[in-house]
């Protein structure tokens, strides 16, 4: 599941996430594009979800400037989904109050401990990437995960009454949802998965502060 402003017509040569998808066309991925995409993350996600209603799939919920590395990443998801229910690349083992991202740990944005993150990602235009931010060891068990790449099964939402907050746009659905898996007890770990990510996010921004207020309207802490 893949939002985009791009066209449809743009989207394979222009993105890196297509780009990358045009070289897996495997029989047993189905790509649901949103082109030219304006609104939130949340809203598109949740129209992918209830489209699997009656059709039920191993959902992947990426950015479109991610890059995957490796030929057998569908391989790999379906492993770590044996031990997880609620995938991503990267990931904090705990919470802490007014946490404004899943690596830090308040407003001064300031690192957590690297014995509480969690998952490995490449950052660049190239490969080999330009930087690559080793968190922790990936496949453990995780409380807060990055909205770059989530993965699960459709079944998961539907079963645990599991729907991303459209109050959010593109900033703090990630942590939401993590928040809600937690209180359904959804278990939630970090894929080991070679990418490259093209931006580095947009912490501090306007857009993020407005994200940040909602999160802690909501969640109080």
């Amino acid at each position: 599941m893949v939002a985009t402003r791009e066209t449809r017509e743009n989207f394979l040569t222009s993105t890196a996430i297509g780009k990358s998808l045009s070289l897996y066309r495997y029989d047993f991925l189905e790509l649901r594009l949103f082109p030219e995409n304006q609104r939130g993350l949340p809203e598109v996600y949740n129209l992918a979800i209830e489209e699997a209603r009656t059709d039920p799939a191993i959902l992947v919920f990426i950015h479109d400037d991610v890059h995957l590395l490796d030929y057998f990443w569908v391989e790999r998801v379906l492993r770590a989904l044996e031990s997880f229910q609620l995938l991503g690349l990267a990931g904090n083992k705990r919470r802490v109050p007014r946490q404004p991202g899943w690596a830090f740990i308040d407003e001064k944005l300031t690192w957590d401990l690297p014995e509480n993150l969690s998952g490995v990602v490449g950052h660049g235009k190239t490969f080999p990437p330009s930087h690559l931010s080793v968190f922790g060891a990936p496949g453990q068990e995780v409380k807060l995960l990055d909205g770059l790449m989530l993965v699960a099964r459709s079944q998961t939402f539907f079963d645990n009454e599991l729907r991303f907050d459209e109050a959010f746009d593109f900033h703090f659905y990630d942590m939401d949802i993590c928040r809600q898996a937690e209180l359904k007890t959804v278990t939630m770990g970090t894929l080991a998965l070679p990418v490259i990510h093209e931006s580095g996010g947009s912490f501090g921004s306007e857009g993020w502060r407005r994200g940040y207020q909602r999160y802690l309207d909501k969640w109080k802490a």
